[in-house]
């Protein structure tokens, strides 16, 4: 029997917030559908790049915003 996963279950199975009945079954179609394979691949990519991006915003953002809401401070 073949089944089809969505978009939605991929990323689930990505981030490990699938029940472990429904991870196998992911697990196993992975092995037969190289497609299937290669999307699951390319979103693992694109998590792992997600994942290594910066956290906090740069100095020079944090400034403005600071400097910015001083303008509120002075203006009440």
């Amino acid at each position: 029997m073949i089944k089809t996963f969505t978009h939605e279950k991929l990323l689930q199975y990505v981030y490990n917030e699938l029940p472990a009945n429904e991870q196998q079954e992911i697990e196993q179609a992975l092995q037969h559908d190289a497609e299937l394979a290669a999307t699951c691949a390319d979103l693992l990519l694109a998590q792992r790049t997600l994942d290594s991006l910066r956290h906090k915003p740069g100095k020079r953002s944090t400034e403005a915003i600071l400097q910015y809401s001083r303008t509120f401070l002075h203006s009440a």
